[in-house]
């Protein structure tokens, strides 16, 4: 027995190795209450955050991009699309707020920046390289405790709660995570796919991570590398 956890802790101990993602995306198949990303850090502590994505999928009724869960509050930091094409929640420490009369058409590649600042509460997408209005979701509080960030489901518990009708199906690159808010310029490189601020939370060219399910790890297609390229 004592063999065995010995080498559980060594297998997990190697999956959270960071890894160059440069020229890869994650690919979720399927409708499931289980296939996730699960993303590793040492940071306990957010007083302000914003993640970016690059995002393809063909869904219309609604889905979890992003989920981070503390042991108190199981919607700390959430990108949540709702069944309405035009429409994503972003939740922070519990409260949320919808971001309305967005352009994501459907099987085509999105990048998407988040922002949100726990002393005023303000939160803002950034959707293709354009910029939403400014909302207010919750403030005077940061996020904090130990945290659970996932890819591709919600979680309705610390860790779990998954539900497939809520699961992402599609592929994510290009994701990081910063501990503060990152200048328009920087998310305007986000979008360009060059020259990106390494996220001091997340980064995908040296990501810590575990694939939990059916999830794939695959090249990413001509296509969208040329499109980076082209923009």
């Amino acid at each position: 027995m004592e063999k065995l956890f010995l080498i559980t802790l060594m297998l997990a101990t190697c999956s959270a190795v960071p890894r160059d993602l440069s020229g890869k995306v994650f690919v979720f198949p399927k409708e499931t209450a289980n296939d996730h990303i699960k993303l590793l850090t040492s940071k306990t502590s957010l007083n302000a955050v914003t993640v970016c994505l690059r995002f393809l999928t063909d869904l219309s009724r609604n889905y979890g991009l992003l989920s981070l869960a503390t042991a108190t509050h199981n919607n700390d930091l959430v990108l949540f699309k709702s069944n309405s094409q035009d429409v994503m929640s972003m939740h922070a420490r519990d409260s949320s707020t919808d971001f309305l009369a967005l352009s994501l058409p459907p099987n085509s590649w999105h990048s998407m920046c988040a922002t949100w600042n726990s002393e005023n509460g303000v939160a803002q997408l950034w959707v293709d390289g354009k910029p939403t209005v400014k909302r207010f979701i919750h403030s005077g509080q940061p996020i904090s405790g130990d945290f659970i960030t996932i890819l591709g489901q919600e979680q309705d518990s610390y860790g779990g709660g998954f539900d497939a009708k809520q699961s992402f199906i599609g592929m994510i690159s290009h994701f990081y995570m910063w501990d503060y808010v990152i200048t328009p310029e920087e998310i305007y490189r986000h979008k360009l796919g060059v020259h990106i601020t390494p996220g001091n939370v997340f980064d995908w060219k040296a990501l810590d991570y575990q694939i939990v399910g059916d999830v794939l790890l695959e090249q990413e297609v001509v296509e969208q590398r040329e499109l980076l390229r082209r923009q």
